[in-house]
């Protein structure tokens, strides 16, 4: 591939945009800079930099993001900050996008990608890709609410019932189940439901992918495997 198209397909401007990068002397692979806009490079385990500055080629990207509170999932935040804020000009410019939502008070992990395929696996009604949330009550939690969940509870203007699976009680105000859908506020409607309220909402899982040693606010590339973890469903 041209450099100038690997280059753009990573984000970093227009056409004409990279080759001024190319000419002035910015672009370096395998520490040494490259002046030839028509130089090929050779993408498998492909390394550069841009202004020293160091990054891998990837033809597709997946992040993990520990979502902080008061983010909203959206490029034009009304009121909060955005997630996108995050990220820097390189992977804004590849059209990251979100898989799913998270409310903007709720914390824990979102998957953004510009992969199209990939983010239609995930979020298709028909995949009943599985999430795992952890939540703060305001009431106690109590054994019939753990029934009602699991047997399944209706949800106002929605069809048919919502039940969660694997519901655990994990203190006197703490829950963590797991959804199969992805209606709008499903958490917190399922507990208005059955009397009670969440009062704080973490997503630790999506599909078999977890929450692991990342602190709100960062972010990390996931490897291939991880890629496959997050669309591996688990048994309903």
């Amino acid at each position: 591939m041209l450099l100038e198209k690997m280059l753009q397909s990573q984000g970093f401007g227009s056409r004409k945009h990279c080759q001024q990068l190319i000419k002035t002397g910015a672009i370096a692979i395998n520490e040494q800079i490259i002046r030839d806009v028509k130089h090929k490079v050779k993408l498998d385990d492909l390394t550069f930099s841009v202004y020293d500055d160091h990054f891998t080629y990837r033809e597709k990207v997946y992040i993990a993001l520990n979502k902080p509170a008061d983010y909203e999932c959206s490029h034009q935040a009304t009121h909060h900050f955005s997630v996108f804020d995050l990220f820097d000009t390189a992977l804004m410019n590849r059209g990251l996008q979100c898989v799913g939502r998270l409310d903007q008070d709720t914390t824990g992990l979102l998957l953004l990608t510009d992969d199209g395929q990939f983010l239609q696996a995930l979020t298709h009604p028909k995949k009943h890709v599985a999430k795992v949330y952890r939540m703060q009550t305001a009431d106690p939690v109590t054994e019939q609410q753990i029934q009602q969940l699991q047997h399944g509870v209706e949800l106002r203007n929605e069809s048919g019932r919502f039940a969660a699976t694997d519901v655990i009680a994990l203190a006197e105000h703490s829950l963590q189940m797991t959804i199969h859908q992805g209606v709008y506020h499903q958490v917190k409607r399922m507990l208005a439901a059955v009397g009670n309220k969440v009062e704080q909402l973490h997503r630790q899982q999506i599909g078999a992918l977890e929450l692991v040693d990342l602190k709100q606010g960062q972010w990390v590339y996931l490897t291939a495997a991880q890629v496959e973890l997050a669309k591996t469903r688990m048994t309903i």
